[in-house]
């Protein structure tokens, strides 16, 4: 974690250095919605901007995995990339807390079906581990149910299954 100080309302922030998209060269404060500029000290640029003050980071070397909805019946493919972080993994609905949120008519799938943690290892690099969410009909792991507080870590092309509907892991390839 990073403290920035929003250079136009001077509101004091904490900012995941970890989380920030590759490639983002600045972010909208929170408060004011003025942009904050960001510079990389591994890609410096020379920015012209004397107005404002730039918050220089480090970033990630850590790539995440994707995970992809396979196409069945009224569910479209759909690809969602996993970054550090904590993710809820659930049918897309109003009244869903999911962060990731699947565009499905499989009612066999909750709103907040699955969890999906994306930390670091001992070498820095991003480990996903998956567990059932307390969901009603369970979740599917490489054709084995997932026990209560079962965690399982995944691996590239593992098989999720929430309801009926069908999910693959995988790890980025560089």
């Amino acid at each position: 974690m990073i403290s920035v100080k929003c250079p136009h309302c001077k509101v004091g922030l904490k900012v995941d250095e970890k989380k920030i998209p590759e490639g983002i060269e600045s972010f909208k404060c929170p408060k004011c919605k003025h942009e904050i500029p960001l510079s990389s000290l591994e890609n410096k640029r020379d920015t012209h901007r004397t107005d404002t003050t730039t918050v220089v980071f480090r970033p990630s070397r850590a790539e995440g995995g994707k995970l992809t909805v396979l196409s069945y019946g009224n569910t479209r493919e759909q690809i969602f990339h996993l970054r550090e972080g904590h993710y809820i993994v659930g049918r897309k609905a109003s009244a869903s807390n999911a962060d990731i949120r699947i565009e499905t008519d499989d009612q066999m799938m909750s709103r907040n079906h699955a969890r999906i943690d994306v930390r670091q290892d001992t070498h820095g690099g991003l480990i996903h581990c998956l567990s059932d969410n307390q969901s009603k009909n369970r979740t599917i792991h490489n054709g084995a149910f997932l026990d209560e507080g079962e965690e399982v870590v995944l691996q590239d092309n593992d098989e999720i299954k929430l309801g009926n509907t069908l999910l693959r892991f995988n790890t980025k390839t560089p």
